[in-house]
């Protein structure tokens, strides 16, 4: 049973249309550019007179998973779900389902035709085989030149990181989630030496939200902690979870306040022990989701594995190079006493683990878990007199250059990785051979292979050559890569993982997993929605 959209005025035409068997897409009556999903402008032209518009139906495999987790009752696994580029416009895209063959005979360049399958009145576009294949329709991607930056003036260089804190960290704790964060918070307080009443800013990421991803947002900590400051910020259109950093960088550059409380807290596993988790009454009409919940495509690990097969077909690289980057995590982990998986790991482990979504595997996937983690930044003019060294940032990046879309624009990578990552070289000297260690999300394995492109420790389908057989990304490699465990074995804490292990690095305080003089440490703190990215240097 699939979860329906629900109709508005806005999206009937599409989700009706295909009763008399033919696909529309939105056209613009000006320039006849194809849209998808509909918009209110046309993106070409800017004119608002539009329209639906009948296509062919032929399409292309772009990207695709075989589904075998079950995410919502009902709706069982396996199945295939895929984005497909329609003939007319190969840069608008479906994400569909593929129907008609085997799962395991689903290819890049596989033409399809479309099929619809009615439920409750709404007409599903699915795409079946045609017999023929085609060349792979997804160019090599290529983005403008970032923005330089409009001053010499670095806002980032009047602030430093100040003081770090954590809660515990498990799998369903059982804890109430505010708790977790003022257990971190406090600590954090504590770690720059401050009192409550010095912090005059919070920040967080990203506020109030459901799944167990949010403490209750900004007011419940001020509240809690009583606390009065002369800024806030709380929401999830910032640079990702390391933009509650940046915001409050750039709050406490301006003036506005000195000593910023940036926290983050999930508390997935226990949420979903209370039975939080389940399948929704529908995807809203004007929710991205609707085009990916009527196919089964509920989760991110299925939209960066359609990614992740396109990037295997086109570079002809293999499994092996994401279960190097796993490998590695849980060797890490092994010398971290907070990892909640730390037991040893080989290849043979990697490849024996149950199927996700192809070419995922459990151990391709990080670990959700209760905790919370709490950064103070501070004015850069503190940095004397903190109780530990205090972390300077070198820069941020946080342009976006690409589609902020799932499906429409990067499928090569995760998408929201590469221009953040080119943007962050445009506001320093140093370049990628001068970092000590990188703190680079991984969320899925695939994330780290976008982000080590991206900010081009390697070329665009190089990362096998470079990660070979691990030994340049192990804690005393060229390139020392989330010497914690990052998120495939620490736990899944959104981002702000990264910062706390960046700042115990560059204070040469992580014990038996510091990296031998860090002194650089490049930390990537999300990816697929805006995200943002962040160059620290130490100064212990």
């Amino acid at each position: 049973m699939r979860i329906l959209p629900k109709l508005n005025p806005e999206n009937e035409w599409f989700w009706t249309s295909g009763a008399d068997g033919r696909l529309r897409i939105q056209g613009c009556r000006d320039c006849a550019v194809l849209v998808h999903p509909p918009a209110p402008v046309c993106p070409a032209c800017g004119s608002s007179d539009r329209q639906p518009t009948e296509v062919s139906g032929r399409a292309t495999v772009a990207g695709y998973t075989i589904n075998s987790h079950q995410w919502i009752p009902g709706f069982d696994p396996p199945y295939v779900i895929a984005v497909v580029a329609l003939d007319e416009s190969p840069e608008v895209r479906l994400t569909t389902n593929i129907v008609g063959c085997d799962a395991d005979d689903v290819h890049i360049g596989q033409e399809v035709q479309v099929c619809f399958e009615e439920q409750d009145g709404v007409f599903v576009p699915l795409f079946s085989p045609t017999g023929e294949t085609r060349e792979n329709p997804v160019p090599e991607t290529r983005l403008p030149a970032p923005r330089p930056a409009p001053y010499s003036e670095r806002f980032e260089h009047r602030v430093v990181l100040s003081g770090i804190g954590r809660s515990e960290i498990g799998r369903r704790l059982m804890r109430d989630p505010l708790s977790l964060t003022t257990d971190a918070c406090l600590a954090a307080i504590a770690d720059a030496g401050l009192r409550r009443e010095d912090i005059d800013g919070l920040s967080t990421y990203p506020g109030p939200a459901g799944m167990g991803f949010s403490e209750g947002g900004v007011t419940a900590v001020e509240e809690a902690l009583r606390l009065q400051p002369t800024w806030i910020n709380g929401g999830g259109d910032i640079p990702g979870p390391g933009g509650a950093l940046i915001a409050a960088m750039l709050a406490v550059s301006a003036g506005l306040c000195r000593h910023v409380l940036c926290f983050r807290t999930v508390w997935e596993t226990t949420f979903a022990a209370r039975g939080g988790m389940g399948a929704s009454s529908g995807a809203g009409g004007s929710d991205w989701m609707q085009w990916r919940m009527p196919f089964g495509a509920t989760s991110a690990a299925n939209w960066i594995a359609m990614n992740a097969n396109q990037y295997l077909h086109r570079y002809g690289a293999t499994r092996d190079l994401f279960g190097r980057i796993a490998v590695n995590a849980r060797s890490n982990a092994a010398r971290n006493p907070s990892a909640i998986y730390r037991d040893p790991m080989n290849l043979d482990d990697y490849y024996a683990a149950r199927p996700i979504t192809s070419p995922f595997g459990l151990y391709d996937c990080d670990v959700p878990c209760d905790a919370s983690i709490a950064v103070v930044v501070s004015a850069a003019d503190t940095a004397g007199n903190l109780p530990n060294p205090a972390v300077r940032v070198e820069a941020v990046g946080t342009q976006i250059l690409e589609r902020v879309s799932w499906d429409q624009g990067t499928l090569t990578h995760e998408p929201q990785v590469l221009g953040q990552a080119a943007h962050l070289w445009t506001r320093t000297q140093l370049q990628p051979d001068d970092i000590d260690v990188a703190l680079l999300y991984d969320g899925f394995t695939f994330n780290c292979v976008s982000w080590l492109e991206g900010l081009g420790f390697c070329g665009f389908g190089e990362a096998q050559d470079f990660v070979g057989d691990g030994s340049r990304i192990a804690l005393d490699g060229d390139l020392p890569l989330n010497p914690h465990g990052g998120q495939l074995s620490e736990g899944r804490t959104h981002g702000f993982g990264f910062i706390h292990e960046a700042v115990l690095q560059l204070r040469q305080a992580a014990g038996e997993r510091q990296v031998a003089d860090a002194r650089t440490a490049v930390v990537a703190t999300g990816g697929g929605t805006p995200s943002g990215v962040m160059l620290l240097r130490g100064d212990a």
